[in-house]
């Protein structure tokens, strides 16, 4: 795998769209690559840009392979953009890749392309993994809900909102509300406050303290207007933290975790409150196995390779 080609103008460390979507670049590159893998960080082209990445890829003989892992940009309130990217990148693609059987079928009923589903790796590595402690029997109960700004299908306050109540009537239960300490994060947070509804405005966790606070709570809501995958859950799959998803996306095809009801515009209040007194009164605990995790990483490399070597026309048995 190539390293990240600089951007000119970009700071060091920020991200900036990846310059191998540009044709310039793929034409004037082609010799150090063999296929391009995308999988994110393409909603800023055009579908007529995407065409033309296409169409360069073609003119010097390159495959594209296409994982994807949303059929719903979460950063896009508006479906249509991603929709249309997909509509040029799903059939133009040599192979196409998702994680959950739902998302293959969802695939294959739009367009006609037969994805292999490679479930998602491990988020936390089994070494960390490994000493996320065991959760006692006792009379506490934690929930958390996170306000992430940056995602246009967050919709924490509405179901925070409701997680509020449902905690009150728990004895022994607290509910931990953060947001992001920013301009969408502030706003969340006043709406919130205004509600009765505490909540911690913070800067972005880095990974060992978003991992460290995963692993302090019993239960993690997932406050997604709309969605496909999460890399959020996997990560509380690896803590062994309970997650309450909603029922929008193919969640539960990733990993064990409880569904409660809601539509793009509305939150079922019932389903939401039902779901967290059930995890409350069972305590289910899914904790992925770290070992069976660290393997699972190895068959999902041969599964790439796989893929890779298929679009290449190289041998199994050939030179990587």
């Amino acid at each position: 795998m190539l390293p990240d080609p600089p951007v000119p103008g970009a700071a060091a460390g920020e991200w900036w769209p990846h310059r191998s979507l540009e044709p310039a670049w793929l034409h004037a590159h082609h010799d150090r690559f063999d296929l391009l893998h995308l999988h994110f960080g393409y909603e800023h082209r055009s579908t007529s840009e995407l065409r033309a990445t296409v169409e360069a890829l073609r003119a010097q003989g390159k495959p594209l392979v296409l994982t994807v892992h949303d059929l719903r940009n979460p950063h896009q309130a508006d479906p249509g953009p991603h929709r249309a990217a997909l509509d040029v990148l799903v059939p133009a693609a040599d192979a196409v890749i998702t994680l959950t059987p739902g998302a293959a079928a969802r695939i294959a009923g739009e367009w006609g392309r037969r994805a292999k589903v490679v479930p998602h790796p491990h988020v936390v590595e089994p070494a960390r993994a490994r000493l996320a402690s065991r959760r006692g029997a006792d009379d506490s109960f934690v929930v958390g809900v996170h306000a992430k700004s940056v995602r246009a299908n967050c919709d924490a306050v509405a179901v925070a909102e409701q997680l509020a109540r449902t905690v009150a009537t728990l004895p022994g239960a607290r509910l931990l509300v953060h947001a992001h300490d920013d301009d969408g994060g502030r706003r969340a947070a006043g709406e919130l406050a205004r509600r009765g509804v505490p909540v911690t405005v913070r800067p972005r966790f880095s990974d060992a303290e978003l991992f460290d606070y995963l692993e302090s709570l019993d239960v993690s809501v997932l406050p997604h207007r709309f969605g496909t995958h999460s890399g959020w859950l996997e990560a509380c799959y690896d803590l062994g933290t309970t997650v309450l998803a909603p029922d929008c996306g193919f969640f539960d095809e990733q990993a064990p975790c409880l569904l409660y009801h809601r539509t793009e515009t509305e939150v079922d209040r019932r389903s939401l409150d039902r779901t967290l007194r059930h995890a409350y009164e069972r305590r289910p605990r899914w904790h992925a196995d770290p070992r069976r995790r660290a393997a699972e990483r190895d068959v999902i490399v041969a599964a790439h390779l796989a893929v890779y070597r298929a679009v290449t026309g190289v041998a199994a048995g050939g030179p990587r």
